[in-house]
Protein backbone atom coordinates (compact mmCIF):
# COMPACT_ATOMS: atom_id res chain seq x y z
CA UNK A 1 0.00 0.00 0.00
CA UNK A 2 1.49 3.29 -1.44
CA UNK A 3 2.22 5.80 1.44
CA UNK A 4 1.21 8.82 -0.83
CA UNK A 5 -2.60 8.76 -1.52
CA UNK A 6 -3.54 8.47 -5.49
CA UNK A 7 -4.04 12.19 -7.30
CA UNK A 8 -5.34 12.39 -10.53
CA UNK A 9 -4.10 15.99 -10.91
CA UNK A 10 -0.45 14.89 -9.63
CA UNK A 11 0.79 15.07 -13.25
CA UNK A 12 -0.64 18.32 -14.14
CA UNK A 13 0.86 19.87 -11.26
CA UNK A 14 4.55 18.30 -11.88
CA UNK A 15 4.33 19.94 -15.19
CA UNK A 16 3.14 23.14 -13.75
CA UNK A 17 5.62 23.37 -11.72
CA UNK A 18 8.31 22.29 -14.12
CA UNK A 19 7.66 24.22 -16.70
CA UNK A 20 6.45 27.76 -15.49
CA UNK A 21 7.84 26.93 -11.72
CA UNK A 22 3.95 27.78 -10.81
CA UNK A 23 3.30 28.00 -6.86
CA UNK A 24 0.42 26.65 -6.57
CA UNK A 25 1.70 23.37 -8.01
CA UNK A 26 4.13 23.42 -5.77
CA UNK A 27 2.17 23.97 -2.64
CA UNK A 28 -0.02 21.29 -3.94
CA UNK A 29 2.86 19.18 -4.88
CA UNK A 30 4.08 19.62 -0.98
CA UNK A 31 0.91 18.85 0.89
CA UNK A 32 0.33 15.79 -1.86
CA UNK A 33 3.94 14.49 -0.59
CA UNK A 34 3.48 15.56 3.09
CA UNK A 35 2.61 11.77 4.53
CA UNK A 36 5.96 10.91 3.19
CA UNK A 37 7.53 13.23 5.87
CA UNK A 38 5.04 12.04 8.64
CA UNK A 39 6.26 8.05 7.87
CA UNK A 40 9.97 9.15 7.62
CA UNK A 41 9.47 10.96 10.70
CA UNK A 42 8.00 8.09 12.15
CA UNK A 43 10.30 5.53 11.48
CA UNK A 44 13.25 8.15 12.65
CA UNK A 45 11.00 9.10 15.51
CA UNK A 46 11.27 5.24 17.36
CA UNK A 47 14.52 4.98 17.54
CA UNK A 48 14.81 8.59 19.74
CA UNK A 49 13.87 9.14 23.21
CA UNK A 50 10.45 10.09 24.33
CA UNK A 51 11.69 13.33 24.51
CA UNK A 52 12.10 14.26 21.33
CA UNK A 53 9.21 15.89 19.38
CA UNK A 54 7.46 13.69 16.17
CA UNK A 55 6.38 16.84 15.65
CA UNK A 56 10.08 18.84 15.56
CA UNK A 57 11.01 16.08 13.14
CA UNK A 58 7.85 16.48 11.01
CA UNK A 59 9.03 20.18 10.88
CA UNK A 60 12.39 19.49 10.19
CA UNK A 61 11.57 16.66 7.56
CA UNK A 62 9.25 19.16 5.31
CA UNK A 63 12.24 21.39 4.96
CA UNK A 64 14.12 18.15 3.15
CA UNK A 65 10.77 17.49 0.92
CA UNK A 66 10.42 20.82 0.01
CA UNK A 67 14.69 20.76 -1.51
CA UNK A 68 13.36 17.79 -2.92
CA UNK A 69 10.43 19.37 -5.07
CA UNK A 70 12.55 21.93 -5.69
CA UNK A 71 15.47 20.29 -6.97
CA UNK A 72 13.61 16.94 -8.76
CA UNK A 73 14.59 16.49 -12.42
CA UNK A 74 12.21 13.49 -13.74
CA UNK A 75 14.85 12.89 -16.74
CA UNK A 76 16.91 11.40 -14.55
CA UNK A 77 14.41 8.21 -14.44
CA UNK A 78 14.15 8.09 -10.76
CA UNK A 79 10.41 7.91 -8.48
CA UNK A 80 10.49 11.47 -6.41
CA UNK A 81 9.65 9.58 -3.85
CA UNK A 82 12.92 7.24 -4.34
CA UNK A 83 14.77 10.73 -4.52
CA UNK A 84 13.29 12.74 -1.43
CA UNK A 85 13.16 10.63 1.14
CA UNK A 86 17.11 10.62 1.79
CA UNK A 87 17.08 14.36 1.75
CA UNK A 88 13.83 14.26 3.72
CA UNK A 89 15.94 12.11 6.36
CA UNK A 90 18.87 14.45 5.98
CA UNK A 91 16.80 17.47 7.34
CA UNK A 92 15.46 15.87 10.02
CA UNK A 93 18.81 14.89 11.53
CA UNK A 94 20.30 18.37 10.43
CA UNK A 95 16.95 19.68 12.95
CA UNK A 96 17.79 17.09 15.57
CA UNK A 97 21.71 18.37 15.53
CA UNK A 98 20.43 21.75 15.87
CA UNK A 99 17.63 21.28 18.16
CA UNK A 100 20.47 19.77 20.53
CA UNK A 101 18.86 16.80 21.69
CA UNK A 102 21.26 14.97 23.18
CA UNK A 103 21.98 14.67 26.95
CA UNK A 104 25.47 16.03 27.93
CA UNK A 105 25.80 13.29 30.25
CA UNK A 106 25.49 10.75 27.04
CA UNK A 107 27.89 12.88 25.12
CA UNK A 108 30.42 12.38 27.75
CA UNK A 109 30.20 8.87 27.99
CA UNK A 110 30.56 8.68 24.12
CA UNK A 111 33.41 10.66 24.35
CA UNK A 112 35.08 8.61 26.63
CA UNK A 113 34.07 5.52 24.91
CA UNK A 114 36.07 6.71 21.85
CA UNK A 115 39.08 8.08 24.41
CA UNK A 116 39.05 4.28 25.18
CA UNK A 117 39.11 2.97 22.12
CA UNK A 118 42.03 5.70 20.66
CA UNK A 119 43.79 4.52 23.50
CA UNK A 120 44.14 1.05 24.07
CA UNK A 121 44.22 0.79 19.52
CA UNK A 122 47.29 3.11 20.61
CA UNK A 123 48.54 0.79 23.26
CA UNK A 124 47.75 -2.49 22.28
CA UNK A 125 47.69 -2.50 18.43
CA UNK A 126 44.45 -3.89 17.53
CA UNK A 127 40.84 -3.57 18.32
CA UNK A 128 39.77 -4.20 22.09
CA UNK A 129 37.56 -6.62 22.86
CA UNK A 130 34.70 -5.42 25.13
CA UNK A 131 36.04 -7.09 28.43
CA UNK A 132 39.08 -4.82 27.64
CA UNK A 133 37.31 -1.77 26.91
CA UNK A 134 35.20 -2.20 29.62
CA UNK A 135 38.19 -2.53 31.99
CA UNK A 136 40.10 0.67 30.58
CA UNK A 137 36.86 2.36 31.49
CA UNK A 138 36.69 0.97 34.62
CA UNK A 139 33.14 -0.48 34.68
CA UNK A 140 31.79 -3.75 34.39
CA UNK A 141 30.93 -5.68 30.94
CA UNK A 142 27.10 -5.06 32.22
CA UNK A 143 28.12 -1.19 33.20
CA UNK A 144 29.82 -0.95 29.34
CA UNK A 145 26.30 -2.42 27.68
CA UNK A 146 24.06 0.18 29.52
CA UNK A 147 26.55 3.01 28.06
CA UNK A 148 25.92 1.87 24.95
CA UNK A 149 22.26 1.55 25.25
CA UNK A 150 22.23 4.95 26.10
CA UNK A 151 24.43 6.19 23.56
CA UNK A 152 22.74 3.73 21.00
CA UNK A 153 19.86 6.36 19.80
CA UNK A 154 22.61 8.84 19.28
CA UNK A 155 24.46 6.75 16.27
CA UNK A 156 21.02 5.98 14.42
CA UNK A 157 20.72 7.72 10.69
CA UNK A 158 22.91 8.34 7.65
CA UNK A 159 27.10 7.46 8.95
CA UNK A 160 28.09 10.85 8.07
CA UNK A 161 25.93 12.15 10.66
CA UNK A 162 25.64 9.35 13.13
CA UNK A 163 29.18 10.15 12.85
CA UNK A 164 28.59 13.70 14.58
CA UNK A 165 25.48 13.53 16.51
CA UNK A 166 26.53 13.45 19.92
CA UNK A 167 29.42 15.59 20.11
CA UNK A 168 28.70 19.56 20.73
CA UNK A 169 27.05 21.28 18.00
CA UNK A 170 29.14 23.09 15.84
CA UNK A 171 29.19 27.07 15.92
CA UNK A 172 27.27 28.49 13.13
CA UNK A 173 30.70 29.87 10.43
CA UNK A 174 28.07 31.25 7.87
CA UNK A 175 29.33 28.42 5.27
CA UNK A 176 26.92 27.28 3.04
CA UNK A 177 26.77 23.69 3.02
CA UNK A 178 26.85 24.27 -1.03
CA UNK A 179 29.70 26.07 -1.10
CA UNK A 180 32.90 24.71 -2.50
CA UNK A 181 34.60 24.56 0.92
CA UNK A 182 32.05 22.24 2.36
CA UNK A 183 32.02 20.06 -0.48
CA UNK A 184 35.04 19.82 -0.35
CA UNK A 185 35.60 18.57 2.95
CA UNK A 186 32.79 16.63 2.82
CA UNK A 187 34.39 14.45 -0.13
CA UNK A 188 37.49 14.53 1.86
CA UNK A 189 35.93 12.85 4.82
CA UNK A 190 33.60 10.42 2.84
CA UNK A 191 36.66 9.25 1.16
CA UNK A 192 38.81 9.02 4.59
CA UNK A 193 35.67 7.55 6.50
CA UNK A 194 35.69 4.56 3.68
CA UNK A 195 39.29 3.59 4.13
CA UNK A 196 39.05 3.37 8.01
CA UNK A 197 35.89 1.10 7.98
CA UNK A 198 38.08 -1.48 6.20
CA UNK A 199 40.04 -1.38 9.33
CA UNK A 200 37.77 -2.38 11.51
CA UNK A 201 37.06 -5.75 13.06
CA UNK A 202 35.05 -7.82 10.63
CA UNK A 203 31.51 -8.07 13.10
CA UNK A 204 31.95 -4.11 12.85
CA UNK A 205 32.23 -3.85 8.96
CA UNK A 206 29.26 -6.18 8.34
CA UNK A 207 27.27 -5.02 10.67
CA UNK A 208 27.65 -1.07 9.30
CA UNK A 209 27.23 -2.41 5.61
CA UNK A 210 23.95 -4.34 6.38
CA UNK A 211 22.55 -1.44 8.50
CA UNK A 212 23.88 1.50 5.95
CA UNK A 213 24.33 -0.05 2.61
CA UNK A 214 21.78 -2.61 2.41
CA UNK A 215 19.44 -0.97 4.43
CA UNK A 216 18.36 -3.66 6.89
CA UNK A 217 16.58 -2.93 10.30
CA UNK A 218 18.63 -4.01 13.70
CA UNK A 219 16.36 -6.91 13.89
CA UNK A 220 17.00 -8.19 10.73
CA UNK A 221 20.67 -7.91 10.93
CA UNK A 222 19.98 -9.55 14.37
CA UNK A 223 18.49 -12.62 12.49
CA UNK A 224 21.69 -12.61 9.91
CA UNK A 225 24.01 -12.74 12.75
CA UNK A 226 21.68 -14.55 14.81
CA UNK A 227 22.16 -12.36 17.67
CA UNK A 228 19.33 -10.27 19.63
CA UNK A 229 18.43 -7.09 17.98
CA UNK A 230 19.87 -5.36 21.26
CA UNK A 231 23.07 -6.91 20.99
CA UNK A 232 23.13 -5.16 17.17
CA UNK A 233 22.24 -2.29 18.69
CA UNK A 234 25.66 -2.30 21.23
CA UNK A 235 27.78 -3.81 18.02
CA UNK A 236 26.39 -0.95 16.05
CA UNK A 237 27.37 1.88 18.67
CA UNK A 238 30.53 0.59 19.39
CA UNK A 239 31.43 0.22 15.86
CA UNK A 240 30.33 4.11 15.01
CA UNK A 241 32.30 5.04 18.07
CA UNK A 242 35.62 3.74 16.91
CA UNK A 243 35.08 4.55 13.82
CA UNK A 244 34.75 8.06 15.37
CA UNK A 245 37.97 7.49 17.10
CA UNK A 246 39.74 6.14 14.08
CA UNK A 247 38.72 8.97 12.17
CA UNK A 248 39.99 11.80 14.66
CA UNK A 249 43.41 9.72 15.28
CA UNK A 250 43.42 10.09 11.24
CA UNK A 251 42.78 13.89 11.88
CA UNK A 252 39.26 13.88 10.68
CA UNK A 253 37.98 14.86 14.27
Amino acid sequence: MSIVPHDPDLDLHWDRWLRRRNHASRDHLIVHYSPLVKFVAGRIGAGLPSSVDVGDLVSSGVLGLIDAVERFEPGRNVKFETFAAPRIRGAIYDGLRQLDWVPRSVRSRARDVERAFSELEHRLGRSPTDDELAEQLQIGPDELARWLASISATTIGPLDRAIDTGHEPAAVDGKGFDSPDAVLEDRELRDMMRNEIKQLPERERLVLSLYYDEGLTLNEIGQVLGVTESRVSQIHTKSVIHLRSRLAAAGAA
